[in-house]
């Protein structure tokens, strides 16, 4: 998996015979500096490049190769025994508005140069029944954390944030919240020259500012209803730019971000997930330490903990996540995402590319 963050590429190595995954072994491979720019020019609307999306697509392929045979062999499992790699691709273009999504990948080559059968392309077939492909990980969600009695919200804080509702007795839900990492990071990048704000430490330094707050809280995504998605699309820099006025200080800036990130998901559990009596979070963001305490301090009295304590750790869910989609898809077993996507019947998510 590799997500809007665009921070690299994480591998698991999955054992899903019990309800709980087990992780045999994983990896991060870090995009290098040239893949990211890439991406992000890809990312960004009027900045396409057929030539420059077919370049990125046989660069990544060769990542993903490289971050599977790591996995591997940490665990000392030969291909020959892993049925499938579920590669989710680099998305670049989320418009189901349009009725479309993009995520660049080259499966067939990942399938050459692992020597395993590859799943891929999740996404297009959830919107050819009418949904918005994506969010896709609450039915993982729902299969690992649900319980019996409790009330639970999972809150995936990736580039984007999303939520899922895991009602007892009540189908599973879920919904993109607004941005998780992505505004903090970018403005991270133009500001201290860093890929993202370590532990919200640059955003501590700096004081919320409440009109500029006001300003991206009136953004008309967080009133929609689910299902929705969204993506750098809308919450980017120049998103940004629009709501800024004067000359505030950056940090002010970052500290306001942080407080907007935290706001979004916490307004959207209660608006959406109304009664959830815990909420767990996992993602990047969800290590962003003070991100993390201010949604405990909203959200209180209700707890705020991370994944790690239901036995999935925060960086391993969204790849674990793909592995359990393509043993779905190898299956044949199609998934109810209706109440997420807005998918109009249930489908087998991915496409099979044999080795």
């Amino acid at each position: 998996m590799s997500g809007t963050s665009l921070d690299g590429a994480d591998a698991v190595l999955a054992d899903l015979s019990n309800r709980i995954p087990r992780v045999l072994a994983r990896a991060s491979v870090p995009f290098p500096a040239a893949l990211r720019a890439d991406l992000l020019a890809l990312s960004s609307p009027g900045k396409d490049s057929l030539d420059l999306e077919g370049r990125s697509a046989v660069r990544l392929a060769r990542l993903y190769a490289e971050a599977s045979a790591q996995v591997l062999s940490q665990a000392g499992v030969p291909a020959t025994r892993v049925r499938a790699i579920g590669c989710h691709g680099q998305t670049v273009r989320h418009r189901p508005d349009e009725g479309f999504t993009i995520q660049v990948n080259d499966p067939a080559l990942l399938a050459e140069l692992a020597d395993i059968d590859v799943v891929a392309d999740f996404r297009r077939r959830d919107m050819a029944a009418g949904g918005q492909g994506a969010p896709l990980v609450p039915a993982f969600h729902e299969a690992v954390f649900a319980t019996a009695d409790l009330h639970r919200a999972v809150v995936n804080i990736g580039g984007i944030s999303n939520a899922t509702s895991l009602r007892p007795g009540r189908r599973v839900s879920g919904f993109d919240c607004g941005p998780g990492n992505v505004l903090m990071d970018a403005w991270a990048i133009r500001h201290v020259g860093t890929d993202f704000d370590e532990d919200g430490a640059w955003a501590a330094t700096g004081g919320v500012l409440e009109r500029l707050l006001e300003r991206f809280l009136a953004e008309p995504f967080l009133a929609l209803a689910p299902p929705k998605s969204t993506g750098r699309e809308l919450f980017n820099l120049a998103w940004l730019a629009a709501r800024i006025e004067g000359d505030p200080a950056p940090e002010d800036v970052q500290a306001t971000l942080l407080e907007f990130t935290a706001r979004a998901i916490v307004d959207s559990i209660a608006r959406h997930c109304a009664g959830a009596t815990e909420i767990y979070l996992c993602g990047g963001g969800a290590r962003n330490r003070r991100l993390a305490e201010r949604i405990g301090e909203l959200s209180a009295p209700r707890a705020v903990r991370l994944t790690d304590e239901l036995g999935v750790p925060t960086d391993q869910v969204e790849a674990l996540a793909f592995a359990w989609l393509a043993r779905k898809c190898v299956r044949r077993e199609a998934l109810d995402l209706g109440p997420v996507t807005g998918a109009r019947h249930p489908c087998v998510l991915g496409a099979i590319y044999p080795r």
